[in-house]
């Protein structure tokens, strides 16, 4: 099997609502080890040396992370839990809440040990209405057994954990915004430096990872750092969680070794595309990374790989593409998202982004041409260099990626006036088959226009000037009479 459980080790194995379930598979051992048989300096040391880098999508190492916010200067420090998960398709997060939740907080209690924090906070959306109630009764459990709150386990640590609910903006993934919005403010990012770590919630020093990175800590203190960083490749240790979805069979969440090849995944793992189908491209890394071609069926998933091609690891989210899919209108639609999502702070990301949705929505209706593809290059860079926060500056990762890998069938789009997988209404055109027709009527019937003529058992016409692209008579039609094209 390609699959590690590592980060997923005890979802859908344990009742996550009962902590006596958490305690019998070794949970709380890591972070009594860590009081008890560890300084501070060796927690960091051990998660340095195993190579844990974030996985939510920047891959900073988080050992490094935890050093920096340790020797920063102050009299109060902070550990932030970011689950605000927003990509498209991505549920990598809220599995882990759901289905383990004392792995998240047991990773914060010895994170906060590691650098002198007292308090957590889990920033959680809102929508998440089930990992909110679990992780609100784990907290309790926690607590009542004195694995959290004041002087755990006898100790003199003490380690509170409260929840801070997120409205559902996108933007509030970005460390700075997700900070602005724990302290009741708009959801907006600042200017780094200075970074949380030495100026975070509250001004103070803050370490911030997301779900999946602290599900990691615990089996890292158990098992070694040496086991975990013989996982993996040599600059992306240990496993990635993947929400599998797409025109794929296996639909679903994976955790897969860092460096599994993109071909392992889909036909190994995920079982092919549906209806064997041609594989076309694979989304990674959500609406911030870009689309993976064919050519690159075979290159080892990892933050350096993915980089190498224009694209990103993400938080997880990997979306598969078949024959049908259309790239210009893929690219639209991820654009489209992080269009609606942006804070509207700074220039590049606020009128920039929207320009370069402008563009897609000229070409995929026929109105764009070679210079509309050439001006999209330009003023995607543009943002990408220009834009405050990780937001803008990833936005245009699906047009640029589209543009180098697919710059054919954006050029059918301008030139040819043709969408060569059928998807862009605007460019499709429906016509009778004359040899096909058997003048059942069931195309003229159900025609909301209508613009289909023709009596009963003669051929039909389309006018072409009358019709909608609904796709209504390709849909009805039982004697494949219709031609899309």
């Amino acid at each position: 099997m390609k699959s590690i459980r590592i980060a997923l080790r005890n979802c859908g194995v344990i009742n996550p609502e009962r902590i006596q379930d958490y305690i019998a598979k070794d949970g709380y051992l890591a972070l009594s080890k860590v009081i008890f048989e560890m300084s501070p300096d060796k927690v960091i040391e051990t998660i340095k040396k195993s190579g844990l880098r974030g996985r939510g999508g920047g891959g900073f190492p988080t050992g490094l992370k935890w050093e920096i916010t340790r020797k920063s200067a102050g009299d109060e420090k902070y550990i932030i839990c970011n689950a605000d998960e927003g990509d498209p398709g991505a549920f990598m997060d809220r599995s882990i809440l759901e289905g383990d939740p004392h792995s998240v907080l047991e990773a914060m209690a010895i994170a906060g040990y590691a650098i002198g924090a007292n308090h957590g906070v889990i920033y959680v959306r809102a929508e998440y209405p089930l990992a909110v109630n679990r992780l609100k009764a784990s907290i309790e459990q926690a607590e009542s057994l004195g694995l959290l709150g004041n002087k755990i386990l006898g100790s003199d640590f003490s380690f509170n954990i409260s929840l801070s609910l997120g409205a559902g903006a996108f933007v509030c993934g970005e460390e700075t915004s997700l900070i602005s919005s724990i302290e009741g403010n708009r959801g907006e990012p600042n200017v780094k430096p200075p970074f949380p770590a030495e100026k975070g919630l509250w001004e103070k020093p803050t370490s911030i990872n997301n779900v999946e990175t602290f599900a990691n800590v615990c089996p890292i203190i158990l098992n070694g750092d040496q086991w975990f960083a013989s996982i993996g490749t040599e600059k992306s240790k240990g496993t990635k969680v993947f929400a599998l979805a797409g025109k794929i069979n296996n639909v679903g969440l994976i955790e897969v070794p860092m460096g599994t090849t993109l071909r392992e995944i889909i036909y190994e793992v995920g079982g092919g595309i549906q209806g064997g189908k041609a594989f076309k491209a694979a989304q990674t890394g959500g609406p911030s990374g870009g689309c993976i071609p064919a050519q690159f069926l075979d290159l080892p998933i990892d933050y350096d790989s993915l980089a190498s091609i224009g694209s990103m690891m993400g938080s997880g989210g990997l979306i598969i593409m078949d024959e049908d899919n259309c790239m210009v209108d893929i690219a639209k639609f991820y654009l489209e998202f992080t269009v609606d999502e942006s804070c509207g702070k700074c220039t590049p990301c606020r009128i920039g982004n929207k320009r370069l949705f402008e563009k897609l929505q000229r070409i995929t209706r026929g109105d764009g041409t070679l210079h509309t593809l050439d001006s999209m290059k330009e003023l995607g860079d543009i943002v990408k260099d220009c834009s405050l926060c990780g937001l803008g500056q990833t936005a245009p990762n699906p047009v640029l990626s589209t543009l180098r890998y697919f710059y054919d069938e954006y050029k059918a789009h301008v030139v040819d006036k043709r969408c060569p997988s059928g998807v862009c209404a605007s460019l499709i055109t429906y016509s009778v088959d004359q040899e096909k027709c058997t003048g059942c009527t069931v195309c003229a019937r159900n025609c909301p226009v209508p613009c289909i003529s023709g009596e009963r058992k003669m051929p039909h016409l389309i006018d072409q000037a009358r019709c909608i692209k609904c796709g209504v008579c390709f849909d009805k039609c039982r004697f494949d009479a219709i031609v899309k094209k």
